[in-house]
């Protein structure tokens, strides 16, 4: 017997045929196959209610072994049905028993399982092996994105950071924080312009130099600035009318508050009939009761009865004239209002100006370095020979000091962080449209709440 336990080695492709060459199987085991699926597929129809054989019957193909899966189950749902004989009267149980005997008898279950053993190994298992190395690359690809993304994650907060430094702020609610510095923007713009007083030097040495190039001119030069120096940042109408107002009335503040659930918009529910549209409805054979559009040229009873307007007679009236007042004419003496109230450098207009004779000092600045850096020659030293005291006594480093205060001033009223303020100070709904703002307040959301220091 011990010859019998030799292993033998079979190609798996030829395994189907070394069985049927044997005559361990049947040459038309298929036709016998077939057969057995017909009763199996009429003894799914009564399966008793039991997970183990719901489970079974999921899968795509039902073979020898599970076959004697269900009749091991069979004997424990079916055990009240068995006689003193050991044989069972359950129409179940003889239906899967006679199954797992057809496929016994001429070892049919051998040359089944033999087929779909070598379709495994030839087909389904390369198959498997494919989808593993694709998975196995698509997670590679995938990790090597979500370390590419971490680094942009990085660089996303970092650039957060540098955000919320620009515009000084924490960034836990960014709308919130932005609507408070524009609140404390005109104490802000009130130390800009008590920072101007130090330009005082620059600017006499500026008129100096036009009076003494264009023979003493009446004009002045870079009025705002020198208003400001003076007055500080005082309203428009003391700079226009050069008084001081008794009453300002600034303009209503808009405030920005957050939509709330109430405030949204109700759009009733479609599809649901509502009594008033249940009235309106048409029955069977009644009219319809639409709106009658016929418009009668007729004079109404009403107004031939006496109860009309009287006009009177409308060719004896005599014109009225219509006169156009121009717009501050009715404003009292003393009182500011409307972009009158407002400071000059929150005033658009009055701070562009301002803006401007700033750059106007300091290109002339500039150029003034430029010329004492070169050559004196002949010309200049005679031509400024006659010139006041005030332009032989700059040297070169006071006019780069004027240089940088200028500089310095332009750069307060001119950065990013004060063009978003003044913006919002224009229309504080301008909070939720630029992009940089709609950046900043979904950054939180996409890092989490430990976003912000």
């Amino acid at each position: 017997m011990e010859h019998q336990n030799i292993p033998i080695d079979i190609q798996t492709t030829k395994l189907l045929d070394w069985l049927v060459d044997r005559r361990h199987c049947n040459l038309k085991w298929q036709n016998l196959v077939l057969q057995i699926r017909e009763k199996i597929s009429v003894a799914m129809q009564d399966m008793p209610e039991n997970e183990e054989i719901r489970e079974l019957l999921s899968g795509s193909y039902l073979h020898y072994f599970h076959c004697l899966k269900i009749v091991q189950i069979l004997k424990e749902t079916e055990a009240s049905t068995k006689n003193i004989f050991g044989r069972y009267s359950s129409q179940r149980m003889k239906d899967w028993q006679e199954i797992v005997s057809l496929y016994v008898k001429e070892n049919t279950y051998l040359a089944e399982v033999a087929s779909l053993f070598v379709r495994n190994v030839t087909y389904e298992i390369p198959s498997l092996k494919k989808q593993i190395a694709k998975c196995q690359q698509l997670q590679q690809d995938l990790s090597r994105k979500e370390e590419e993304i971490q680094l942009g994650t990085a660089e996303m907060k970092e650039r957060y950071y540098a955000s919320c430094k620009q515009y000084g702020i924490t960034g836990e609610n960014v709308r919130q924080e932005l609507l408070a510095l524009v609140k404390e923007l005109p104490s802000l713009l009130t130390q800009i312009g008590a920072a101007a007083s130090v330009l005082a030097p620059a600017v006499h040495f500026y008129q100096a130099c036009v009076q003494f190039v264009c023979e003493s001119p009446t004009e002045q030069v870079v009025p705002m600035l020198r208003h400001i120096q003076e007055h500080g940042n005082s309203t428009v109408y003391e700079w226009r009318t050069g008084i001081r107002p008794d009453i300002i009335q600034r303009p209503k503040e808009e405030e920005m508050k957050e939509p709330t659930e109430e405030e949204q918009i109700d759009w009733g529910d479609f599809g649901v009939e509502s009594p008033a549209d249940s009235e309106l409805s048409v029955s069977p054979g009644a009219q319809p009761h639409g709106i009658n559009w016929a418009i009668s040229m007729e004079p109404d009873t009403a107004e031939a009865s006496g109860d009309a307007i009287d006009w009177g007679d409308m060719e004896d009236v005599a014109p009225v004239e219509i006169m156009l007042l121009e717009t501050g004419t009715q404003v009292p003496a003393g009182v500011a209002c409307g972009k009158d109230a407002l400071t000059l450098l929150e005033n658009p207009e009055t701070r562009n100006q301002f803006v401007d004779e700033l750059l106007e000092l300091e290109l002339f600045l500039s150029h003034r370095i430029v010329e004492m850096s070169e050559e004196a020659d002949i010309v200049s030293v005679s031509q400024f020979q006659l010139a006041p005291p005030i332009l032989q006594g700059q040297t070169k480093e006071k006019v780069v000091a004027m240089v940088a205060a200028v500089q310095d001033l332009i750069g307060q009223l001119t950065c990013m962080r004060m063009q978003h303020l003044f913006m919002i100070l224009a229309s504080p709904r301008s909070v939720s449209f630029p992009y940089l703002f709609g950046i900043l307040d979904s950054m939180p959301h996409l890092f989490g709440s430990d976003l912000c220091p």
